[in-house]
């Protein structure tokens, strides 16, 4: 690894690392799920967050906006022509982000405020160096992703107040609050890289691809309408049809996509895979909170696993091959881990409604297979990350 290399641009120590922690931090939950299923066996923790919230929690604000994270700092300055983020900055930012692992995974013996004013200072700290350059050339269109970064901020303080004991009953809130917020930014991005990189593929094959403003205005409100419905009216029917109404948008919306026609393409199918899942995760949800079909913790792994864990994989890999001058395309390896992430999803989902006498058995599969794919990403693209680009150019 050349130092130098790894810390000359946003995306590769925060996608390397996001990568690697979601490999570790789900080996924790699966090896914790397997020692309790064994007549209840219990671990001393080394956090003070119970650990099915240390899960939620890590997932969310450990790997989820670790993503983001590298995401933007490489976006950031492709939409505003600015320079790229400082090496002593980027230092700085990730040991916030690895700081806030370390307190949160290991802090049961801090005082609560310490662990939580550690943990919260990293979305601040990464909103505060995204808002410079937009507000410099102002980029308005892009103001949006500061916001989303304070709401995670108030989101994973809401998980906090919980453990400190500060407040009843929010870390719940925190949590929906912090996925919500995710599902509006994939539904932001996914909404331009998505045709975009379409259009790009099928023009080749003249074929071209028709946006609507309005059908994508409409698919980001109801996505909003949907974080009201769950800080507002959780598990009631409203919010069911408010989610079962979201995820009709987010169809109607695909369905100018084309995305029948990327099947040949799978590091471009892999991003309409994802896609899908934000509309079948809306109607499981809308099926879960109206009807009762399943368990609403099941339809949220639709969106967590499969929407979340999807997408990433896809954007990732994607913007890690095209910003060190390799060729975008998925190698076999990957494309298993693609499709291994949704069999993760659908284990999850089905798995303790079809048999139920194995819920704890489903769930270890469910995470196992996450782990699979992750250690393909992490495994492919450690030499990737961590080396110059191959045409020689900077970043």
């Amino acid at each position: 690894m050349r130092t130098g290399v790894f810390q000359g641009y946003g995306m590769r120590p925060f996608f390397l690392f996001a990568g690697l922690y979601a490999v570790a931090a789900m080996l924790v939950w699966v090896g914790w799920l397997a020692l309790h299923a064994m007549n209840g066996m219990v671990v001393q923790p080394t956090s003070s967050f119970p650990a099915m919230l240390w899960h939620g929690h890590e997932m969310v604000f450990g790997y989820a906006l670790a993503v983001i994270a590298g995401f933007l700092l490489t976006a950031v300055p492709s939409w505003t022509g600015s320079p790229i983020l400082s090496r002593p900055r980027l230092k700085l930012l990730f040991a916030a982000w690895a700081a806030g692992r370390l307190f949160v995974c290991f802090g049961a013996t801090l005082p609560g405020a310490v662990v939580a004013a550690v943990d919260i200072a990293f979305p601040l700290l990464l909103a505060a160096m995204v808002a410079g350059p937009l507000w410099k050339r102002r980029a308005a269109r892009n103001y949006l992703f500061v916001g989303v970064l304070g709401a995670f901020a108030v989101a994973n303080g809401l998980v906090h107040a919980e453990v400190m004991g500060i407040f009843d009953d929010t870390a719940r809130t925190g949590l929906i609050l912090g996925i919500d917020v995710i599902l509006l930014m994939m539904v932001v991005v996914g909404g331009r890289i998505v045709p975009a990189f379409t259009a790009g593929a099928l023009r080749a094959e003249d074929l071209t691809l028709r946006p609507s403003g309005l059908i994508d205005a409409i698919a980001i409100v109801s996505v909003l309408m949907v974080l009201v419905a769950d800080l507002a009216a959780p598990g009631t029917m409203a919010n069911g049809a408010v989610a079962i109404a979201a995820g009709a948008a987010q169809l109607v919306r695909m369905v100018g996509w084309r995305s029948w026609q990327t099947r040949g393409k799978p590091i471009l199918w892999v991003l309409h895979l994802g896609y899908g899942w934000i509309v079948a995760s809306l109607f499981l949800k809308g099926a879960a909170e109206a009807f009762g079909w399943l368990s609403p913790a099941a339809a949220l792994h639709g969106l967590t696993i499969g929407a979340i864990g999807t997408l990433t994989l896809g954007v990732m890999s994607r913007a890690a091959l095209g910003h060190t001058g390799r060729a975008i395309l998925a190698s076999p390896a990957m494309v298993a881990a693609y499709a291994i992430i949704s069999a993760a999803a659908l284990t999850r989902l089905f798995g303790p409604t079809v048999l139920p006498d194995w819920y704890s058995a489903a769930m270890i599969v469910s995470g196992s297979l996450w782990i699979v794919a992750f250690g393909v990403f992490a495994t492919l693209f450690w030499p990737v990350l961590t080396r110059p680009r191959v045409d020689g150019n900077p970043g």
